[in-house]
C-alpha cells in the first residue's frame, strides 16, 4: 500500500489519472476517510490528475503522538508526487484545511472547492437544543471512551442531520455513512496533535483570490450553515451551491448530482 514518510506518520494515499493532467487533491471529512470519494474519483479522474489521502487519526494512515501541521501533510502528498499547484477540494475537516492551505500557501492552490466548511478561527455560533443535546451525548461517549458509539453518534449529528429522520433516508446511503466512520475507531486513543494556523484563516479570505465553490447541504448543522454564507460574503472569487436534500456529506449522499456541479465548475474556470 502507498504510503508517504512524513515527520510522525505515515500517510496513505492514493492516486487516479494521468501526472500530467491538472492536479485534484481530495480532503476528507473528520466522519469519514479518502474512501469517500469513491464515487467521483472514475468521472474527476478522466481529465484531472485526482490525488488523495488520509489524514493523521483516520484510515489506513498510521501516525505518532507528536505535533504536525495539516497543512504540511497536505504540501507533503502534493510534493511526493512532484504537483506545485493543484485545486484542492475539502469536505468539513478537510475544506478547513484546504482553506488554510489557500490562506498560508496560496502558490499552491490553483482552486479551491469546500463542501460544510467554515474558516479556522470562525467564531462560536449558537446552536439549537436539538444540537446542543446530541453535543452533550458525543462528550458523554468520548468521557466513557466509548468510541463505538461516539462514531454512531458523530455519523447521526452530522451526515443524517438534526432535522431529519434515519428511517426517511437511503439505507445504503446511511450504510455507508455509517462505515465511513466506523473505520477510523481504530485511531480513537491516538492523539497526534494539529498545530493551527496563527493568525486563522478567518480573517485572511479576502487574500484567497483563486477561484472558489463553496457548497453545503440544507440538513447540516447550524454553525456550518453560518460558515458557508460568510465564505460567500468573504471569499472574492466565490459561487454557492447549495444541496437542497442532504445534510454533511452531500458528496456521499448525492454522489452524482455533486459530481456534475464540480465538473462543470471545474470546466468552467478551466482548472
Amino acid at each position: 500500500m502507498p504510503h508517504i514518510d512524513v515527520p510522525g506518520a505515515a500517510l496513505y494515499y492514493e492516486t487516479a489519472g494521468h501526472v500530467s493532467a491538472p492536479a485534484l487533491l481530495l480532503l476528507h471529512a473528520g466522519i469519514a476517510n479518502l474512501r469517500m470519494w469513491d464515487p467521483q474519483v472514475d468521472a474527476l479522474a478522466s481529465d484531472h490528475f485526482v490525488i488523495r489521502f488520509d489524514a493523521r487519526g483516520f484510515g489506513q494512515t498510521v501516525a505518532e503522538d507528536v505535533e504536525f501541521s495539516n497543512r504540511a501533510d497536505a504540501r507533503a502528498v502534493l510534493d511526493h508526487l512532484g504537483i506545485a499547484a493543484a485545486t484542492l477540494v475539502g469536505c468539513s475537516r478537510g475544506g478547513s484545511i484546504a482553506i488554510d492551505v489557500a490562506a498560508e500557501t496560496p502558490e499552491r492552490v490553483r482552486g479551491l472547492v469546500t463542501i460544510g466548511s467554515g474558516p479556522s478561527g470562525f467564531p462560536e455560533v449558537e446552536l439549537t437544543d436539538v444540537e446542543d443535546a446530541t453535543f452533550d451525548l458525543i462528550d458523554a461517549a468520548f468521557e466513557a471512551k466509548d468510541w463505538h458509539r461516539l462514531a454512531r453518534l458523530e455519523v447521526a449529528l452530522w451526515a443524517i442531520g438534526p432535522l431529519r429522520r434515519e428511517e426517511d433516508l437511503d439505507p445504503e446511503f446511511v450504510s455507508l455513512a455509517y462505515e465511513l466512520n466506523r473505520v477510523n475507531v481504530v485511531h480513537a486513543e491516538e492523539c497526534p496533535v494539529p498545530v493551527p494556523l496563527d493568525p486563522p484563516a478567518f480573517d485572511r479570505l479576502v487574500d484567497i483570490e483563486v477561484p472558489a465553490l463553496v457548497t453545503v447541504g440544507a440538513f447540516d448543522i447550524t454553525p456550518v450553515l453560518a460558515q458557508y454564507e460568510y465564505l460567500l460574503s468573504a471569499l472574492p472569487n466565490a459561487r454557492g451551491v447549495t444541496f437542497r436534500d442532504a445534510a454533511h456529506l452531500p458528496s456521499v449522499e448525492l454522489p452524482a448530482e455533486f459530481e456534475q456541479v464540480l465538473l462543470d465548475w471545474l470546466t468552467e474556470k478551466g482548472l
